[in-house]
């Protein structure tokens, strides 16, 4: 289990993911023993600590972890599938340098746990689509998912190598209600949503039959935290765990709208990210998480698309 007086570091505090799971771990230890990291100050986690942090300075953020004396480091920062795409040198050097430099400060025994979020970019056209297995061929043809591969790897080798406790997840597409996307090839199934109840269409950038595994950021901040808390002898995998969520097509979902919201319509108009996504798995196998830690998801395409309609509504 976990320490309830362990500081804990969230790199990229301000994404998708980091301002709800900084509410979440502030909820389990305290806002005060939970740090925000970001380039710029975040209004809504005006209740914790701020630190001002650009990863890629490895000298600030060891003073970061010293004067805080952190236990824990969730990275969360990184730059995603579609916009590392239009800037290649900028998201391989953020994605790698930055784990880098919060391995190295684990493995110099700055820091007791590394948290570092993987990817279904990881894999690539050759892999199996349908039912994706934990262990595959992998060969991502994104800058995202050749830095999320490789950052696979240097997780394992830096536990096999160093003994850093460093875990990780495949998240698929996260949707919530909370904060807004960060530039992914999965963002249409957040858009939809808010353009659902203010204009009652949408116009899709992937083909309406493109499905997708797709998970609620309830779940996907619930898997994270989890994994986190597991006993060290339970996470036997330790480049990254699948994580499956729910395989849905654009179709799909605005069918489910359309039983809350009748005059929705959705157009589509595929772009650059159709073929990103055409080279990623339809669904996936979570059968190791299940096995070693105990995971389950919650939420299912029905109750995803009640909780955002009725949440963002308000």
């Amino acid at each position: 289990m976990y320490n309830k007086e362990d500081k804990i570091l969230i790199i990229g505090a301000g994404g998708q993911i980091g301002i709800e799971l900084t509410q979440e771990l502030s909820l389990l230890y305290g806002s005060s023993n939970v740090i925000a990291a970001d380039l710029k100050p975040i209004p809504a986690l005006s209740n914790n600590a701020f630190e001002t942090l650009d990863v890629l300075d490895k000298n600030a953020l060891l003073n970061i972890v010293k004067k805080h004396d952190i236990a824990h480091v969730y990275l969360l920062a990184a730059l995603l599938s579609a916009t590392g795409e239009q800037k290649p040198d900028l998201a391989w050097k953020l994605n790698m340098e930055g784990l880098f430099n919060v391995l190295d400060l684990a493995k110099e025994k700055h820091i007791k746990r590394v948290y570092w979020p993987s990817s279904i970019a990881v894999f690539g056209p050759t892999t199996p689509r349908v039912n994706t297995p934990q262990f595959t061929v992998m060969e991502p043809t994104t800058v995202y998912g050749i830095s999320k591969q490789a950052g696979e790897r240097w997780c394992e080798w830096y536990f096999n190598k160093h003994g850093v406790d460093v875990r990780s997840l495949r998240y698929p597409g996260l949707i919530g209600w909370k904060s807004a996307p960060g530039g992914g090839t999965t963002d249409y199934a957040v858009h939809i949503f808010h353009e659902a109840l203010k204009h009652k269409k949408y116009e899709c950038f992937l083909s309406e039959n493109t499905a997708l595994p797709m998970m609620h950021m309830e779940d996907a901040i619930r898997a994270t935290i989890e994994i986190m808390h597991a006993p060290s002898e339970n996470i036997k995998i330790r480049g990254s765990y699948n994580l499956a969520g729910i395989s849905f097509t654009p179709a799909q979902i605005a069918a489910e709208i359309k039983n809350h919201i009748p005059e929705f319509t959705i157009s589509y108009k595929p772009d650059f990210r159709q073929q990103i996504a055409d080279s990623w798995p339809q669904s996936i196998l979570e059968d190791r998480a299940k096995k070693d830690w105990n995971w389950s998801a919650k939420y299912n395409i029905s109750s995803l698309t009640e909780d955002m309609l009725k949440n963002l509504a308000q």
